[in-house]
């Protein structure tokens, strides 16, 4: 039963402890959580455009990326690997 041996600090921690180390951190976190999603808005429409035209373009550029890479792999590879 060797592998108790790792677990023994934490089987002799009294109630504060816990509460100190486990509970404190997730009610602080809840609290942060529940103030974040009060204080979100709903994007209008102009700004909603202006992210999806964003995040559209970022796209379209790693998508042109990864085929330009993978074009300049083929031939790399044909070389290296040697095939027919």
């Amino acid at each position: 039963y060797h592998y108790l041996n790792q677990w023994t600090p934490f089987l002799s921690l009294s109630m504060s402890d816990v509460n100190t180390l486990i509970i404190d951190p997730l009610r602080e976190f809840a609290k942060d959580s529940v103030r974040l999603v009060k204080k979100c808005t709903k994007p209008d429409r102009k700004e909603f455009v202006r992210i999806a035209l964003a995040t559209g373009t970022g796209m379209v550029v790693m998508g042109f990326v990864g085929f330009f890479v993978k074009l300049i792999h083929i031939p790399i590879n044909q070389i290296i690997v040697g095939g027919n």
